[in-house]
């Protein structure tokens, strides 16, 4: 691994503090010796290192949480995230959160993605539901997707008055934002295909208003000229997202599998058309911001509102720093999206 100190580094990453470089440094290191040589993953090594936190019925800076099961058998469940400001009565949107991590780390009680999620809780003013999916490579594709449409499922179905009452009274279930990062951000789209594709077959209560994507998990065969480019860049490099793919994807396929490269060589049909508004973020210094770019394209393409906003000084995972300031932008915009955005009339039907 090279030392953030030598040269060149500069060519793929921003200026950062000597604390974030060894932070960033670190995550690295835990990644690279977990990923193990035969596609397998070493989860002792994993649990040894990654720091949790518990959820919380005394609010901790406004914020109280509470863990809630939705499939015990295969471990999916999800952190509420819930305000305690006054609202006035008033309802507030409710956040569905994916957390990156390759689709092979970390979860909602990972202390990185309980202080992410408690920004966006106290930011957006809304509930936030943190997913708790199935991990490869003991899970592959499409067992995130599944377990995500899952939770919307018990979100229309069971609410949550049992999980918390308070919580009940504020949600406003007709105007549900799907919001992940990295391999999250990956999982929002294909959630939200699913959720577009049943509209209008018996759902009840939750509509898709819109999907947040930040610095989406995207990939193909082709080496674009930002993954050349940013070889080397903090946390995201080919080598590790090659490994990821390979744990991922079902067995035998590649990347230009339509799960990765969505709108590919080998993608068959049209986008559905209840797909939701979404806003599409890109950092500067990341690797995969060529496939990210793509991605907003090929939404405009086909027909779809998408917005695009860039963060030139930004890497992979920036928004994790709440001291820079283009993380704090990053949660004002997606605030002003989400404030910005209802169901269409196309959604009122369900999903």
């Amino acid at each position: 691994m090279r030392s953030p100190d030598e040269p060149g580094l500069a060519a793929v990453a921003p200026p950062l503090s000597i604390t974030k470089r060894f932070i960033i440094a670190a995550a690295s290191a835990i990644n690279d010796a977990a990923c193990r040589s035969d596609g397998t993953v070493n989860r002792r090594l994993v649990s040894l290192l990654d720091a949790r936190s518990s959820a919380s019925a005394k609010p901790v800076h406004g914020i109280r949480t509470v863990d809630v099961p939705v499939d015990t058998s295969r471990d999916v469940w999800f952190r509420l995230f819930i305000p305690c400001s006054d609202s006035a009565g008033l309802k507030i949107p409710v956040i569905v959160y994916f957390h990156g991590g390759g689709f092979a780390f970390l979860s909602p009680a990972s202390y990185l993605y309980d202080h992410v999620c408690r920004r966006l809780c106290r930011t957006v003013n809304a509930i936030v539901v943190s997913v708790n999916y199935r991990l490869a490579p003991e899970h592959r594709h499409p067992a995130p997707y599944e377990d995500g449409v899952d939770v919307l499922r018990f979100l229309d179905r069971v609410g949550l008055l049992y999980a918390d009452p308070l919580a009940a009274d504020l949600a406003d279930l007709s105007r549900c934002f799907l919001v992940g990062d990295s391999a999250g951000a990956n999982i929002c789209h294909h959630v939200a295909r699913r959720w577009a594709a049943g509209a209008g077959s018996g759902w009840k209560r939750l509509r898709l208003a819109g999907m947040v994507l930040i610095q989406p998990y995207f990939g193909g065969e082709q080496r674009t000229e930002a993954e050349v480019r940013l070889a080397g860049a903090p946390l995201v490099t080919v080598e590790r997202t090659d490994w990821l793919w390979r744990a991922f994807l079902p067995e035998g396929a590649d990347r230009d599998h339509e799960a990765s490269n969505v709108f590919g060589p080998r993608v068959t049909g049209e986008l559905e058309e209840a797909l939701p508004a979404a806003l599409v973020v890109v950092g500067g210094f990341d690797p995969l911001q060529d496939w990210q770019r793509r991605y907003y394209e090929g939404l405009k393409a086909r027909g779809k509102e998408a917005r695009l906003v860039e963060y030139p000084e930004a890497f992979h995972a920036f928004f994790a720093f709440p001291d820079l300031k283009q993380s704090a932008v990053l949660m004002e915009d997606v605030r002003s999206f989400i404030e910005g955005h209802r169901p269409s009339k196309e959604n009122t039907g369900g999903c």
